[in-house]
């Protein structure tokens, strides 16, 4: 299984701060903001926002004189045997945030050895998670994690996942022809979220983002009750917006 080689946004965003970072390793003593631009080749104009995701996160410590040094967050997550664990609790973090951020249910979403799985979420009393009513790994077809994740395949990828799980009609709008799906698919924009307005199960919408990093497919989705439909865009945007976190999180 190959993954399309094209990179999202959120991918950009990691790809920089993979460079900050080390750069920042490489100064023990602290290094300036001016110091950093000069040696990742990253302009001011660029740097300053992601330095500031970069402090909010934990992963950088601005001292006296305005350095920047090592935060405790890339300490944390950096080696060891508590390093999953270190990493978990960390994303679950995250995506508590975006859920209050977005008032939805959000989840982490992987392809692994040819199978969709749900790796973390977070779902609250007035934000609750959706109804697997039918298992998402043979609704990949249909729900807006499943058509993601197929989106970040290459043909052959998607073709043998078909073969293996068949496109069964679960709600009206589910697409159940091969050929329009495949077509949906490939003609999907790299940075725009993938939507699932009642496809999988009547009653609920869903959006998702990819978080692809080298030949990991993974995405990142929120679901909502029909009756907020209205702010499923909306909300499909800001966890766009939000993702890099949640990559940078998983590419370290």
């Amino acid at each position: 299984m190959a993954l399309k080689p094209e990179p999202t946004a959120p991918f950009l965003s990691v790809q920089y701060a993979l460079r900050v970072l080390e750069t920042v390793s490489k100064h023990g003593d602290g290094v300036t903001g001016t110091q950093i631009s000069r040696e990742t080749g990253l302009p001011a104009g660029h740097l300053a926002p992601l330095l500031l995701t970069l402090r909010r996160e934990g992963y950088v410590e601005q001292v006296t004189g305005g350095a920047y040094v090592v935060g405790s967050s890339l300490l944390l997550v950096g080696s060891g045997p508590a390093r999953r664990q270190a990493l978990e609790t960390r994303l679950q973090r995250i995506l508590a945030q975006l859920r209050d951020s977005v008032g939805a249910a959000v989840y982490i979403s992987r392809y692994v050895d040819g199978e969709i799985r749900i790796t973390q979420y977070a779902d609250g009393p007035h934000t609750p998670a959706v109804n697997e009513w039918v298992d998402f790994r043979s609704s990949a077809h249909a729900s807006a994690v499943g058509k993601c994740l197929l989106a970040q395949l290459d043909q052959n990828g998607r073709r043998d996942h078909i073969a293996r799980h068949k496109t069964p009609r679960l709600t009206s709008r589910t697409i159940t022809n091969e050929k329009v799906l495949l077509s949906k698919l490939d003609s999907q924009p790299a940075t725009v979220p993938v939507l699932d307005l009642q496809e999988y199960a009547v009653g609920t919408v869903c959006a998702a983002v990819p978080l692809t990093a080298g030949a990991s497919a993974g995405c990142l989705a929120l679901s909502l009750p029909v009756e907020d439909a209205h702010r499923l865009r909306a909300a499909a945007e800001t966890l766009n917006r939000r993702a890099a976190p949640v990559l940078l999180s998983m590419a370290l």
